[in-house]
């Protein structure tokens, strides 16, 4: 099987190590890809936004599978102009993928399906935004009714803050907030069949003990030890099979990957968002965990057979993964740095480029590498996983110190 994989953070190179050990996968392309990636896959360069030029790259490569890694892509429409030239390809249509390019409309689709999620209202003017902070009080949750690359939501004690970020956007979904620890679940879906992994957690803000404004995820872990043992039967009666019946009635059927995010409140599971592809950086700790060959699940999920897909199989033990982040994230990230220690096993790059004259890896955007490891348990991943991140250079580097602290140390509880 020829794959392409588009995309070239540090999802992209999680995906990458997953496609490239199934022994299915003859030949890997990945567009653009980054340095990490071009360890195990041929790079091309593409807009990855461009779905004509994805779809020509695609058929000039005679691939039989296309897996499309971040949002933007598949919100523009890339899905769709792959399928149109007959290629097998892991990822919703742009009208599907509306789910996460749009916070109206994934509260429309969850209020016909019955899904259990946060009362809220879409605001566009002070007005209007004022009255829905102060009918569901504080903390105040503000989120960007479009794309902000997992940025664009700001949880507040602060009223004014929240209303300069609500005019900041321009339209905003304002929401009830929901108190209980996360979770995110993946589940791969053809749009009938749906296959749940393994639920993990991540940590959005930049600081220890979740201080800071939000990121795009600083660190990740999976298994969750303290989750309750039906939590994704649950999720998949009540969530996943609704929403996904919702969509094909609306003629929008979702096929690909299906991210859930839940608050884990008194009342049970409630869903925050859903994406419409792989989080990052869950991915990392999810896949490294994964022993079925990737390959041949994301094709059975873009031909329509994954209710024919043997069980998934899955390795003993945990992962973590550690981000480090450039000087400046989230704000304008430094960038140009170099960086050393940046090639061994385990190190997941995301911002990284090399430098044209001598080769020398240089960071290129806000997150710029994690370092992920599996071990016999949590403390035992989480340790090995921090030994990675201390083995790397980079002037001005922020990293958290605390990720899946809480867990190995039985802290994490479940409200009520």
């Amino acid at each position: 099987m020829r794959v392409l994989l588009v995309g070239g953070g540090g999802r992209e190179h999680a995906l990458a190590l997953g496609l490239a050990a199934d022994p299915a996968v003859s030949q890997l392309i990945a567009a653009p890809g980054n340095p990490g990636i071009a360890a195990v896959a041929e790079l091309r360069a593409v807009d990855a936004n461009d779905p004509a030029a994805v779809a020509a790259l695609a058929v000039e490569t005679g691939v039989d599978l296309v897996v499309i890694g971040p949002e933007a892509p598949l919100v523009a429409g890339v899905a769709d102009a792959v399928r149109a030239k007959g290629i097998a390809v892991f990822g919703p249509s742009a009208e599907a993928a509306r789910l996460e390019g749009s916070k109206t409309f994934a509260k429309d689709v969850m209020t016909a399906a019955g899904v259990p999620t946060a009362r809220a209202h879409t605001c566009t003017d002070p007005e209007s935004t004022g009255r829905a902070l102060d009918e569901f009080g504080a903390p105040y949750v503000v989120k960007n009714d479009g794309l902000a690359a997992g940025k664009g939501v700001v949880v507040t004690d602060d009223r004014a803050a929240a209303l300069r970020h609500a005019q900041e956007c321009g339209r905003v979904v304002v929401e009830e907030y929901l108190a209980g620890p996360e979770v995110s679940l993946f589940v791969v879906t053809d749009g009938e069949a749906a296959v749940p992994l393994l639920p993990a957690q991540d940590f959005k803000r930049i600081g220890d003990g979740d201080t800071g404004p939000n990121t795009g995820g600083m660190g990740a872990y999976a298994p969750l030890p303290w989750a309750p043992p039906g939590l994704v039967d649950e999720v998949m009666r009540d969530v996943v099979h609704p929403t996904l019946a919702e969509l094909r009635r609306r003629g929008a059927p979702f096929a690909g990957l299906l991210y859930v995010g839940l608050a884990m409140t008194a009342a049970g599971p409630r869903v925050i968002e859903f994406n419409a592809r792989f989080g990052d950086p869950e991915t990392q700790v999810v896949l490294a965990l994964l022993e079925t060959p990737l390959a041949g699940l994301l094709h059975a999920a873009a031909t329509g057979t994954l209710a024919a897909h043997p069980p998934l199989r899955w390795r003993d033990g945990a992962a973590v993964t550690v981000v480090l982040a450039s000087a400046g994230y989230p704000g304008t990230p430094r960038t140009g740095d170099v960086i050393t220690g940046g090639d061994r096993p385990g190190i997941i790059h995301a911002g990284t480029a090399r430098r044209a004259d001598d080769g020398a890896l240089l960071s290129a955007g806000g997150r710029v590498l994690c370092g992920t490891a599996t071990g016999p348990d949590l403390a035992a991943a989480r340790d090995a996983a921090y030994a990675l991140v201390g083995g790397v250079e980079l002037a001005g580097a922020q990293y958290r110190t605390d990720i899946a602290a809480a867990a190995v140390e039985g802290r994490i509880r479940i409200p009520g």
